[in-house]
């Protein structure tokens, strides 16, 4: 899960959202923002489609209320701005609620809660996720998200690297520019069991900081915004109860991602 760090700039346009009225684009169409970078809840195909878990889930989520969905893809850094720019209606972005975003933005229930983990090289000598084991090593992180804070809060003897997306940091650990990466276990852990992924290997997870982490991943909306908030709260309980979640969530995920 991902959390963006520019909440100075968010909250700057989150007073004159405080008026907004319901979020409906065009009265039967939601605009969701989201960052397409982060197989397997968000990215684009070879043609240009937004797909994954959590594109999947909104377009249940649209279906059960019976509107349209439209995505549009924004850098992570800036979305929570964009938002509050009315770019889009909400975020569907693998965004973690955590106190700190409560202020600014609103947020749905949970859609998943996973834990944050460690990927290094094959040929790493590493053998656990600790602080302790990680001293002196570079670990890598895209910036502006739960697993950079929680690198710098926790892992305070390692050298935290940042990286504008998940792809650049994949990248140099893969080529041995750094000794690990930090991102959501299920990330990384299919990134390894890809092709693309095949250098490297999952060390271990991370125990959960509820303040830098949060309680799950869910969708964020303005502030103010109830009809939405309601609609889409209404939505997620009734996939929840209908299989569709879990079917939803069998095609991409051999445990329970929901969490606890």
């Amino acid at each position: 899960m991902r959390i963006s760090t520019r909440l100075i700039a968010a909250a700057s346009f989150a007073a004159m959202s405080l008026v907004a009225g319901a979020a409906l684009a065009d009265g039967d169409t939601i605009v969701f923002g989201t960052d397409a970078t982060y197989p397997p809840f968000e990215s684009l195909d070879a043609g240009g489609k937004f797909t994954g878990f959590d594109i999947d889930i909104t377009n249940a989520l649209c279906d059960h209320m019976k509107v349209k969905c439209a995505f549009v893809n924004q850098d992570f850094d800036g979305i929570i701005p964009a938002l509050q720019a009315k770019k889009f209606d909400a975020i569907i972005s693998s965004m973690s609620i955590t106190p700190e975003r409560e202020k600014i933005v609103d947020f749905t229930n949970k859609i998943y809660n996973t834990p944050p983990a460690i990927a290094i090289p094959k040929d790493s000598t590493l053998k656990e996720a600790t602080d302790e084991a990680l001293k002196g090593k570079t670990i890598g992180a895209q910036s502006s998200t739960t697993h950079a804070n929680y690198a710098s809060a926790h892992l305070k003897d390692a050298e935290l690297k940042l990286y504008p997306s998940a792809d650049e940091y994949k990248l140099d650990l893969s080529n041995g520019r750094i000794d690990a990466a930090i991102d959501d276990v299920v990330v990384l852990s299919e990134w390894v069991k890809s092709d693309a992924g095949n250098c490297c290997k999952m060390l271990g997870t991370l125990k959960s900081d509820p303040v830098i982490n949060g309680v799950g991943a869910g969708i964020a909306i303005r502030k103010g915004d109830a009809a939405l908030k309601d609609k889409l709260n209404a939505a997620i309980a009734a996939i929840r109860a209908d299989g569709t979640y879990k079917k939803i969530q069998d095609k991409y995920f051999d445990f329970d991602v929901y969490g606890d």
